[in-house]
Order: structure tokens, then C-alpha cells, then sequence
């Protein structure tokens, strides 16, 4: 009788009619399954995917470029384009001040980019490829080269021979009250030998050399200096592929200064510009 009870209870004709689009009769105590007949957030039956994390994106030569300590050499560098800022009016004492006494205690490439990214050659930002080596040679000059140059004259004003100028094999210069600035180290060499005659008072004169030159320095202060740096530490020096400029300097300085720098600016030692 036990029997017929139970079979009689499952009977379809005793379940009660469901409506249009209702869900079908499901015995109490089970949960609802979906169309798929899977249980609603059910794992699925590999268990759950786990998330596999995101690969660390490695520094760009730009950024570490950014991050490389400088040396001394270099923060004297950048001083150097800040007072010649202040002197052109870019720059008020006031904050030329502040600038020197930041600049003094960066440790890094990117805050000396900070420093002078509103003023005229100063380091900028990694943004371009590396020059190839020997790029810089070849006959870039004419026929005709000139032996000696004009006089540079500056008074109270600034003189600047930078670039791919062409360099004759005499130049001189008298700065008063003034500055100057010649760049050998771009410049087209077509004499094995450069004489230049430098008289300063009360003025700052900047001559850069190739990195391999020959120089003899003949300097004569009174009450100045005429100094001879090497190049500043770090950045890349490309071998020399053409042999040694002779560059014979005579120097003189009253109340003034004569510095002669070897190779390439600090963006170009660095490849940044």
C-alpha cells in the first residue's frame, strides 16, 4: 500500500497546470536551473580561471636616459646656460638664484631638464635617435675657404659660433663686458691647424674643442682666469675618425674669463639632441 501511495503521489495528472511561459514544476528543496540545466552560479566544471597578472613594462632608454645621476662637470654646465639666461634678461636674479640653488642639488638628468626647459641650450628630452658614427665627416665646405675671419667684437652684447659653421684657420676676439661662445666641435675643420687671439675684460668667453684635440694654450689673467676643462662625465663620445685638430690659443683675460672646453655639449654627449 506504501507503494501505490507513493506512486500515486508523483502522478502527472495531479500536478497543477502552469501557465504560458511559466517555469516548469521543479520538487521543493532544488534550486532553479537555467535553460542550459546548470544551477545559477554554479562554478564552472574546471573550477574558476585563475587571473594572470599583467607583465611589468620595462623602463624606455628615454626614461633611464632621465634617471642617470649627474656629475659635478655637469650641473657646472647648466650653471653656465643660466647665467648666460640672466644676462640675456630671460631670467631675473631673483630666479636665477633660485634656479642655481635647485640645480646644485639635483641628482638626476630629468631635473636638470626641469631647470632649464624654458630657456635656450639647456638638456632637453630624450626625443631623437642616436647619430650614426662618422655622419659628421665628410666635404661639407667649398673650394673656397676663408683664411682669416673678421673680428668678433662684443660689447655688451653676445656673439655665438655654433652648429655646422665654417671655421677659418684665424679668428680673433675681444669681448668687453660681453659674451662669447665657439663651438669647434661641429663646426667645419678644413685647416689641420686653428690660431685664435682672445682678449676678455669683464667678459665671459667659451671656446669648445673637438674631444681629440691638440691645444696649446698660451693664457696671460690679470685679475681673471683662463681655465682648459675636460669633457664632462657620462653621456657617449663617438670615436674620432679624422685625425687631431692643433688649436694654438692666446689668451687674455682682465676681470674676465677665457674657458676652453673639450667635446660636445652635454644633450650631445648624451645623444638627446
Amino acid at each position: 500500500m506504501a507503494e501505490d501511495e507513493n506512486s500515486q503521489q508523483d502522478r502527472p495528472q495531479d500536478r497543477p497546470n502552469m501557465p504560458a511561459g511559466q517555469a516548469p514544476y521543479e520538487p521543493a528543496g532544488q534550486p532553479p536551473k537555467d535553460p542550459a540545466g546548470q544551477p545559477p552560479n554554479d562554478p564552472a566544471p574546471n573550477g574558476p580561471v585563475p587571473s594572470v597578472p599583467a607583465p611589468q613594462q620595462q623602463p624606455s632608454a628615454d626614461e633611464l636616459a632621465l634617471r642617470r645621476r649627474v656629475s659635478d662637470m655637469e650641473r657646472e654646465e647648466v650653471a653656465d646656460v643660466l647665467r648666460e639666461s640672466a644676462g640675456d634678461g630671460r631670467l631675473s636674479y631673483g630666479e636665477l638664484e633660485e634656479r642655481l640653488e635647485t640645480l646644485y642639488s639635483a641628482k638626476t638628468y630629468g631635473e636638470l631638464v626641469e631647470i632649464t626647459a624654458d630657456l635656450p641650450g639647456g638638456p632637453s628630452v630624450p626625443n631623437t635617435p642616436a647619430p650614426q658614427p662618422g655622419a659628421q665627416y665628410g666635404p661639407q665646405y667649398g673650394a673656397e675657404v676663408a683664411q682669416t675671419a673678421p673680428v668678433i667684437n662684443a660689447f655688451l652684447s653676445e656673439a655665438k659660433r655654433t652648429g655646422g659653421w665654417l671655421a677659418p684657420q684665424r679668428q680673433e676676439v675681444n669681448a668687453v663686458l660681453g659674451d662669447v661662445t665657439l663651438d669647434y666641435t661641429e663646426a667645419q675643420l678644413p685647416y689641420d691647424v686653428v690660431y685664435i687671439d682672445v682678449k676678455s675684460i669683464l667678459a665671459d668667453v667659451k671656446i669648445r674643442v673637438p674631444q681629440n684635440a691638440i691645444v696649446h694654450l698660451d693664457s696671460n689673467p690679470i685679475l681673471g682666469s683662463v681655465t682648459e676643462q675636460e669633457a664632462g662625465f657620462g653621456g657617449v663620445v663617438d670615436p674620432a675618425t679624422t685625425p687631431p685638430k692643433t688649436f694654438h690659443i692666446r689668451g687674455t683675460a682682465i676681470l674676465g674669463d677665457i674657458k676652453i672646453k673639450r667635446g660636445p655639449r652635454l644633450s650631445k654627449r648624451l645623444r638627446l639632441t
